[in-house]
């Protein structure tokens, strides 16, 4: 089973630049979690809902132009959950769940805190209500993973100049502290960093300077799986042949019956 997450900032712009064909021709991919879809349902072509050999699934966000999760499954899924039931951050597409008997695949976006300490804040109460949410998949017996954009960097090996961002968003001890207890606490895994201790793994490059040039990056997309399915991890890579986005996919295989 090969699972991908990709934030695309704009699914438009990402399939401009060749992400269904790459999808559908070279991923080999089973399950791809979406984030930052930047559209609506009436926006989507044919290709985007449906691209040869997938399923599309979509939590859209209400205002145009921003936010919104995926999912491209080759496999119709027995069941889709759309959003957390907590309607300020449904109203901005930011989770979306399949399931196959005992299997949960998550696509999810939490909120950036970089514009403004407004959206600081709504990433501080994102966090918040969405615990008792995470707690409950883990507790679930379920096997989960909850993919994508986290939009935290956990430790100092996950960002290029982690000295110059103690102090901002994405890097925030309080932000490190919650996903660090997402792991110790809840007992999910980082699968990413479970397979690879020492290989940094960036997703995602700032469009100033020359960050991917010189690939000055941040690690904050991931796959958190609970314990028995991350087991099943066997390899996994970042996706940097062709630039789709500011950030590039996460492809991890698991040696897991789908």
């Amino acid at each position: 089973m090969r699972i991908v997450s990709a934030n695309l900032n704009g699914i438009r712009s990402a399939s401009n630049k060749g992400f269904l064909d790459w999808l559908s021709r070279e991923s080999g991919a089973d399950v791809v979690a979406l984030q930052e879809l930047k559209a609506q349902g009436p926006d989507l072509s044919d290709a985007m809902r449906a691209p040869d050999g997938y399923r599309g699934y979509f939590h859209y966000a209400e205002k145009k132009g921003y936010s919104g999760v995926g999912l491209y499954c080759r496999r119709e899924p027995d069941e889709v959950i759309e959003g957390l039931g907590i309607a300020e951050f449904d109203a901005e597409g930011r989770y979306i769940e399949a399931r196959w008997g005992k299997l949960s695949v998550i696509s999810l976006y939490l909120p950036s805190g970089s514009s403004s300490e407004e959206r600081q804040q709504v990433k501080f109460d994102f966090m918040a209500k969405f615990w008792p949410h995470l707690a409950q998949l883990a507790a679930s017996g379920r096997d989960v993973v909850v993919l994508g954009d986290w939009n935290i960097a956990h430790n100092e090996i996950d960002l290029k100049n982690w000295k110059g961002n103690l102090k901002n968003s994405g890097f925030l001890p309080e932000e490190r502290k919650w996903i660090g207890e997402v792991f110790s606490e809840l007992k999910l895994v980082d699968v990413w960093r479970t397979l690879y201790p020492d290989i940094a793994g960036y997703t995602w490059w700032s469009n100033r300077g020359q960050a991917y040039a010189k690939d000055v990056g941040w690690r904050i997309d991931y796959h958190v799986a609970t314990p028995g399915l991350a087991a099943t991890a066997k390899a996994g890579f970042v996706y940097k042949d062709v630039k789709f986005s500011d950030h590039a996919p996460l492809v991890i295989d698991y040696d897991y019956p789908f």
